[in-house]
């Protein structure tokens, strides 16, 4: 049971992420907020009418019963005034018409049981008011509009009342508002119904049109996509409108398109790459096993061509011809050993060590090769940096290789700069080595290619210098990378971790697995 609430209440959540569900309630609550603003003032302007005919009714009578007893008390029959107000009250929307005194006391009524009595009290406050009507409750009648109006002493009433009251009495009739109030709540009740009326047409066909113009494109282009994510490209969505919706298949349809042949261009480079990879590792198999038949021949070559050019006096011009021969095997050599560490590098004896160290002591052994009298060397070391988990022989070789190669670059004379800071990404710790140079640049089809095995542009070079750095670095959790171009020169960067105990733990135990 709690399995299948937890179920229901996970789609109801489900349903309100939805867009056109979200766009539907919205719509739908501006609606029923926009509606009911509508219905309630107009009910109110309703009701405002309807009491405004009351009282325009209310006010006619009184001023037909106000003609009636004027004409009445001119012709002498003020007898007949009680008739008068007895018959305008059989009226079936009238509570009552009387006189009263200004003083309050009833002096004529249609009830003649009231005559003699005081008058109501609202009647008489709203004599006494500005204002000459009013709506009050009067049982058992319930609400009535009452409405009063002040008989004046004209000179024709003088020969009755005398010429000294200003005021001989004050009209009140008391008109039912029980019909008005029927009418209003029917009109209420009409505004209602028809504002629940619209607001479900409303939100009904807002909701289809949704459905039909909205969810459904969307819900195929989501079908579309998935299918796109689970590697099928062949998807395309058929859809002829030309709203936002439409251009936004035809936008999915055209990325599926360049997905497409971006998937292929990636197949067949990946393929490129597999079958280079192959060659490559076949080739450096193949240069493993010749270097090692090659190592110990050169090894007695090199023994017995020193010994021979040792042998020779030093004006004889055969000893520059052997110190030639010396130094191309020796030169082999190297690129023997370079195959045999490209193939299998040793693994790093690491520790922590001070990179500001072996960069200085790095760029001193360098700066003894002759033709580098036209080239600045500075030093940009930041104080206080971390030391690097790192083998500091391997480290030497790779900035040795890095320094060699910016003065190699530099053949006019320019500016070397070595700066180390401290970075981080990650969320780790790095000390970062950029060596600078002013040369002339690399020219980008040599800078993607430049840690590609065996590729090289020197004449005397092997392609493995730089492939061997990049991979030592990596062997030390660390990255190489380059940046050149003709107006700044060249610029590789060495990325190291930082020294972290635990971390030094860990790379413990994975260089020993």
């Amino acid at each position: 049971m709690k399995g299948r609430l937890n179920r229901s209440a996970g789609s109801l959540i489900n349903v309100f992420k939805s867009l056109t569900t979200r766009i539907i309630v919205t719509t739908i609550a501006l609606l029923v907020c926009g509606i009911y603003i509508y219905t309630f003032f107009n009910v109110r302007h309703q009701q405002s009418q309807l009491i405004e005919a009351a009282r325009e009714s209310t006010e006619l009578l009184l001023h037909t019963v106000e003609s009636s007893i004027y004409n009445t008390m001119h012709l002498g029959n003020v007898q007949d005034v009680g008739s008068i107000l007895a018959m305008v009250g059989q009226h079936n929307q009238l509570v009552g018409v009387r006189i009263f005194h200004p003083h309050g006391v009833i002096q004529r009524s249609s009830d003649p049981s009231e005559v003699g009595r005081a008058v109501n009290v609202n009647d008489y406050k709203l004599f006494q008011s500005p204002k000459n009507y009013g709506i009050f409750d009067l049982p058992p009648h319930g609400e009535v509009l009452t409405m009063v109006k002040p008989i004046y002493n004209e000179p024709v009433c003088h020969t009755c009342h005398g010429n000294k009251a200003r005021v001989i009495g004050v009209l009140d009739i008391n008109y039912s508002l029980r019909r008005t109030k029927m009418q209003m709540l029917e009109a209420s009740r009409i505004f209602i119904f028809s504002s629940v009326a619209i607001t479900v047409f409303l939100a009904i066909a807002i909701s289809l049109i949704l459905l039909k113009f909205v969810k459904r494109p969307l819900d195929r282009i989501i079908e579309n996509m998935s299918r796109v994510e689970n590697g099928d490209l062949s998807v395309r969505i058929d859809y002829r409108g030309r709203d936002e919706i439409g251009r936004l298949i035809t936008s999915f349809n055209s990325m599926v398109d360049r997905l497409g042949a971006t998937k292929g261009e990636l197949e067949k480079y990946h393929f490129q790459q597999l079958e280079r990879a192959d060659r490559l590792a076949s080739i450096g198999e193949m240069a493993a096993g010749i270097a090692h038949e090659i190592k110990n021949p050169l090894a007695g070559i090199s023994a017995a061509v020193t010994i021979i050019r040792d042998d020779l006096a030093d004006s004889d011009p055969r000893g520059e011809i052997l110190s030639e021969v010396l130094q191309q095997v020796q030169r082999l050599d190297k690129t023997v050993n370079d195959l045999l560490f490209f193939g299998k590098p040793s693994m790093p004896e690491l520790a922590c060590i001070d990179i500001n160290e072996v960069i200085e002591k790095t760029l001193k052994f360098a700066s003894q090769h002759r033709g580098l009298l036209n080239i600045e060397k500075r030093l940009e070391l930041a104080p206080d940096l971390p030391t690097v988990y790192a083998d500091g022989k391997q480290m030497q070789q790779v900035f040795l290789n890095i320094i060699l190669n910016a003065f190699q670059a530099m053949v006019g004379g320019g500016t070397l700069t070595i700066t180390t800071y401290l970075s981080s990404h990650d969320e780790r710790a790095f000390v970062r080595i950029d060596v600078a140079d002013t040369g002339p640049g690399i020219p980008p089809q040599v800078l993607e290619k430049i840690f590609t095995p065996f590729f090289t542009t020197k004449a005397q070079g092997t392609g493995l210098g730089l492939p061997i750095c990049c991979k030592l670095v990596r062997l030390h959790n660390g990255e190489m990378r380059v940046a050149s171009d003709d107006s700044n020169g060249t610029v590789f960067t060495v990325e190291l971790p930082a020294c972290n105990v635990h971390e030094i733990d860990d790379a413990r135990g994975d260089h020993e697995a």
